[in-house]
């Protein structure tokens, strides 16, 4: 018997970085060390890459007291935005680094660093899809 009953619309897949974020914390709860550190290390590059650089030739006014900026912010600079097929780019040059070095491994250093780099390409992988 069929129903007339309209089709749900496709959940939209959650941005890269909320992604990787919701996978830390059960990479920290289940102590998967390889995971975590991948993890991190991807939310720690797409944060550098928000930074703002600071202009060669920027300085105070003055030194004098008076002149300083005080309060919660006054030393915050605003964060680039980062789009979403940046932050993809950004974890997927992860992957790439990562896959890089154990390459290099696998020829001259030990086998058992060039498994933990591919491992954490591997969770890097997963989340980017």
């Amino acid at each position: 018997m069929p129903t007339d009953l309209p089709t749900p619309a496709p959940v939209p897949a959650a941005p890269l970085r909320e992604r990787l974020r919701a996978a830390l914390p059960a990479a920290m709860k289940g102590r998967d060390k390889v995971a975590t550190s991948a993890l991190r290390s991807a939310l720690a590059a797409i944060e550098n890459a928000e930074a703002v650089d600071v202009p060669a030739g920027a300085s105070r006014p003055s030194s004098a007291i008076e002149w300083i900026a005080v309060g919660p912010g006054t030393a915050e600079a605003d964060r680039r935005v980062l789009t979403e097929a940046r932050i993809e780019q950004i974890v997927r040059a992860e992957i790439a680094d990562r896959e890089a070095a154990a390459t290099g491994y696998d020829r001259t250093g030990p086998a058992e660093r060039a498994a933990l780099l591919r491992a954490e390409a591997a969770v890097l992988s997963a989340q980017v899809g």
